[in-house]
């Protein structure tokens, strides 16, 4: 299938007006450290940390229906570690963060670790990737901690497929959450994961739902990383195909340009510029040549990779009191090992041992 040319619009309003940490307004660091840079030039700013595999629901895409047990708290990161290697990191250029699991509202007093990481020189943007299910009581004192941006997973407006997909309930506790997020000064994004057979037919009442918060929408395809092992190809809608159904109903979609290259959405407007969409297509449309991120898992190893299956140990190293140099050096030496891709489409492809909610969305 072969998407139609399009235009260029700019950014929804919404997104031009939002405040986040402005670059100029960050106190320099001096104590720099080399900057984290792989065998094929990569340079990476960005930094998605999580805080827990613990989560409130269930998502196919993403754990199993029964759990026999999350990490304990004593196996978890501590926030002060967390800060402290985002401090190092900060020194080698990471300028982006983003806290993950798991539900990262399941850990408690978030807002600590937030309020840590925006004391920290360097950093342009703390996010966090939600299902919103506790965001409404949330909102306002992680805003007051420093959060900018925040990611909500919406992958269908009927509380039917909601139950299939997330098998729980709590559809009306997700929207609350959307609506608090949208009233405060916060940048808003949603993530939408589509599976073929249950919610390809939701995505034409997402995108009205977004345009009518004037709010950018992103389907990302499913990905072999669910901890059932049920991934498909035939389960996985592509960008493309997505794209030529939205037209459909709403007419042609604009372009608009990336204001970062390492960004992993193909973004798009609509002509009376209200709301977006974006297309992540890490299956069929790899953007591996342009990844500028590294991942920490809740108990604390490094990964270079979301499909990686090597892990390097920071929690290890925390605990031992290693110096800020030798913390550096383990991560430049996870970084040096970065593979040029994440091969899914290879015949050798071997889907990692770790689930996604183990590893961090």
């Amino acid at each position: 299938m072969v998407c139609s040319p399009t235009a260029q619009v700019d950014p929804p309003h919404s997104e031009l007006m939002r405040p986040t940490i402005e670059p100029d307004t960050v106190v320099a660091n001096t104590n720099r450290l080399p900057t984290l840079i792989d065998s094929f030039g990569r340079v990476h700013e960005s930094l998605r940390i999580s805080v827990t595999d613990a989560c409130n629901i269930r998502c196919r895409y993403c754990m199993p229906e029964t759990v026999l047990g999350f990490l304990p708290q004593h196996r978890l990161l501590p926030y002060n570690s967390i800060a402290r290697i985002v401090s190092i990191l900060a020194r080698s250029g990471i300028r982006k963060v983003r806290l993950t699991g798991g539900e990262p509202l399941m850990r408690p007093n978030l807002e600590q670790l937030v309020d840590q990481l925006a004391a920290i020189p360097g950093l342009q943007q703390i996010a966090m990737t939600t299902n919103a299910m506790l965001l409404a009581d949330k909102v306002e004192s992680l805003q007051g901690a420093g959060l900018t941006h925040v990611n909500i997973s919406l992958d269908t407006l009927r509380e039917s497929a909601f139950k299939q997909i997330s098998r729980r309930d709590g559809l009306d506790q997700v929207l609350a959450g959307i609506d608090a997020a949208v009233s405060s000064k916060l940048i808003v994004r949603l993530n939408a994961l589509v599976l073929r057979e249950i919610n390809l037919q939701d995505c034409i009442p997402l995108v009205e739902f977004a345009r009518n918060r004037n709010l950018v929408i992103r389907f990302i395809e499913f990905m072999p990383l669910d901890a059932d092992r049920q991934w498909s190809m035939e389960q996985v809608v592509n960008g493309c195909e997505l794209r030529t159904h939205l037209e459909s109903h709403f007419g042609p979609l604009a372009s608009i340009p990336r204001t970062d290259p390492a960004q992993p959405s193909s973004d798009f407007g609509f002509i009376d510029g209200r709301g977006g969409v974006g297309f992540i297509d890490p299956v069929s449309k790899p953007f591996c040549q342009s990844c500028n991120r590294i991942r920490l898992t809740a108990d604390g190893k490094l990964r270079n990779c979301l499909f990686g299956r090597e892990e390097w140990d920071l929690k290890v190293a925390c605990e031992s009191n290693a110096t800020d140099e030798h913390i550096h050096s383990i991560v430049s030496d996870c970084i040096k090992n970065k593979y040029g891709s994440h091969g899914i489409s290879s015949s050798d492809f071997q889907q990692p041992e770790r689930a996604m909610y183990q590893i961090g969305g």
